[in-house]
Order: structure tokens, then C-alpha cells, then sequence
């Protein structure tokens, strides 16, 4: 019985994108805890506890993801070597400066919320409401952390933009 009322082909597609959403954050996870030991500088109580925080919160996306992929009835990828091959996010060298740090956790978020919004349209198409709920969370927490990360790394000085009323 297909529990989920919704055809292996129309679902395909979504499983493909969350595969490469988990392989994403994996390597997003990597470079998190690769940043988290090799934080230097004045920053470093600060971003030592933001990247385990953000770590934390990697690990368990990238197993609600997997058991998303599951739940749809699809094996989800499961070696290192399959997601260096698929994610579009790059391993990060240990040796950057705090700020460097930062601009490439951006950086990794950009990719994630891209492809994020590949799963939520793959998975609109196929009228897969729980795919959508969870990824749709997942958008929403992603984009607060970058405002905070992207506020962090702004002078003192720096305006937001005026509202127009």
C-alpha cells in the first residue's frame, strides 16, 4: 500500500534534490566543526560557541532529511564520497581568519537555501505537503542565522535600510 498517496514518479525528482541537500549539508556540517576547532583571535569565544550551536543544528537536519528521504520509501546517500561528489558546497581550509570563517558559512547557506528552494518546487509538483512543511522551517531558521552572521561581520556603523510607509 503507498501510504503517501503519491506516485513513485512524480516523487523521484524530490528525492534527487534532497539527496543533494543532504550531501550539501554534510559538508556544511564539516566545515562548521572544521571552523569550530580552529577558531582563533579575538572572536574566538563568540564563534567557537555560534559554529557549535550551528553544528548542532546541522546534525539534526541532515537526519531528519535522511529519514524524510526514508519516509518517501528511497535509500538516502550515505558516503563521504558521494556527497564530495554531489554537493556544491567545498570543504573549507582550517587555516582561514574568523571573519574568512564567517563569509564562507554565508556562502554556505546561499548554496543551501538554493537548493532548498529546488526541493520545495520539485516537491510543490508533486503535492508533497510533508517535504514542503519540513524544508519550509528549514528556510526560515537558515535565513535568521545568515541576518545574524551578516550582521556580525558589519562595521558598527552600518544601517539597515528605511521602511517606507
Amino acid at each position: 500500500m503507498n501510504y503517501l498517496n503519491i506516485s513513485d514518479e512524480k516523487l523521484l525528482p524530490t528525492v534527487v534534490e534532497l539527496n543533494t541537500l543532504l550531501a550539501d549539508y554534510h559538508i556544511y556540517y564539516q566545515n562548521l566543526r572544521n571552523f569550530h576547532w580552529n577558531i582563533l583571535g579575538e572572536n574566538f569565544f563568540d564563534l567557537h560557541e555560534k559554529f557549535e550551536e550551528l553544528y548542532t543544528d546541522a546534525r539534526v537536519k541532515i537526519d531528519e532529511i535522511a529519514e524524510r528521504i526514508l519516509t518517501l520509501r528511497y535509500h538516502p546517500m550515505s558516503n563521504l564520497k558521494d556527497y564530495l561528489e554531489t554537493s556544491s558546497i567545498e570543504e573549507a581550509s582550517s587555516k582561514l581568519t574568523d571573519k574568512q570563517m564567517v563569509y564562507t558559512i554565508l556562502d554556505n547557506h546561499s548554496v543551501l537555501l538554493k537548493q532548498m528552494s529546488k526541493v520545495v518546487e520539485k516537491a510543490e509538483n508533486a503535492n508533497d505537503e510533508g517535504t514542503i512543511d519540513l524544508i519550509g522551517a528549514y528556510i526560515r531558521e537558515l535565513e535568521k542565522s545568515s541576518w545574524m552572521l551578516d550582521a556580525f561581520r558589519k562595521e558598527t556603523a552600518s544601517r539597515l535600510k528605511e521602511s517606507v510607509v
